[in-house]
């Protein structure tokens, strides 16, 4: 039988929140999709090298996002609560990224 991954802790984010995020994962979704096209059509390799780094870019702009509002809300909150190890937590989860 097959294990499954299953997150601890669940964050309930806003509307306007969870708009935001998924507008930008769908606009990076539609960039792979486009790098993946401009290669099945034997475009020429600068091309597709910037515009994955659009798509790079935009990924860390989801990243940055993300984490301005983790920060702004679970942390914030862990912190006043007395729950000091989410600040190792968020180190941990920033070297990771920074890989």
């Amino acid at each position: 039988m097959e294990e499954k991954y299953q997150c601890q802790k669940k964050k309930e984010r806003s509307e306007e929140e969870y708009k935001k995020l998924m507008n930008r994962l769908n606009r990076i979704e539609g960039q792979i999709r486009g790098l993946k096209r401009m290669l099945e059509n034997d475009a020429y390799c600068p091309d597709i090298l910037i515009q994955a780094a659009a798509a790079n870019a935009a990924l860390n702009a989801f990243n940055r996002e993300l984490l301005s509002n983790h920060i702004h809300t679970c942390v914030v909150h862990d912190i006043k609560e007395g729950k000091e190890e989410t600040v190792d937590e968020l180190v941990d989860t920033i070297y990771k990224m920074m890989r």
